[in-house]
């Protein structure tokens, strides 16, 4: 090894080291507010989807249309504070009168703040678990609309978390038929072929198409739990 690099290496470690545990700080006051800001809102569902469907889509309309219905019903409805999908749930909820928040990140492309967030529900954070761990605290729902890695990976979250019983069980709903149907045939043959997977796996969420039948699973749902937080 380098002598230049063998020397250099413990130095940089140290300060890491050094660097991480200031850090805990920053990610510790993250918790905190967002926990005193969602904590205060009340019942919530957070609508998942792509950063990147514009205004005038289908998906985007569909979404702004959930929301819409969904706030109507009385639930805050919760977004990760972009564009999009993000943009169209934080929409339907301004249009509806009801309570608009956003979970921002930063990021180096795609993510500013849209402009149907209430002002006092606009949070922003540098972590991904961080802003993950108040989604899947404060929602007593999910509606994940089409979307690419990120929409994968706040669905397998949520599956993950109910099926270890790491948060209670909360309605799960895939929006759009079409899109999932790759995704659903293949939990079904081949994960649950497989043996990955228990069938009761399965019925953690259900495949719809339109907002009324996302509003009356959500419903039905909590006519049979009670509302609370997760975990």
């Amino acid at each position: 090894m380098n002598e230049v690099v063998k020397t250099a290496q413990p130095r940089r470690w140290a300060e890491s080291k050094a660097h991480s545990s200031w850090q805990i700080f920053k990610i510790m006051a993250e918790f905190v507010d967002g926990f005193e800001a969602l904590s205060r809102i009340g019942p919530c569902i957070s609508i998942f989807g792509s950063a990147r469907t514009q205004p005038g889509h289908p998906h985007y309309e569909l979404a702004v249309e959930i929301a819409r219905e969904l706030s109507q019903e009385g639930f805050g409805i919760i977004s990760g504070g972009g564009p999009g999908i993000m943009e169209a749930a934080n929409k339907g909820a301004f249009l509806a009168g009801g309570k608009s928040v956003g979970l921002n990140i930063e990021l180096p492309f795609e993510q500013k703040p849209n402009s149907y967030i209430d002002r006092d529900k606009n949070l922003h954070f540098d972590y991904f678990f961080v802003r993950k761990t108040l989604f899947m605290k404060y929602s007593q729902a999910f509606v994940m609309m089409p979307g690419g890695f990120g929409t994968q990976d706040e669905f397998f979250e949520v599956m993950t978390l109910v099926q270890t019983n790491k948060m209670h069980r909360v309605p799960m709903v895939l929006v759009g038929r079409d899109y999932w149907k790759g995704l659903v045939d293949w939990v079904n043959n081949t994960m649950l072929k497989e043996k990955y997977i228990s069938p009761g796996d399965i019925e953690l969420f259900t495949v719809v198409d339109t907002p009324k039948e996302v509003t009356n699973y959500i419903l039905d749902f909590y006519t049979k739990h009670k509302l609370e937080p997760n975990f």
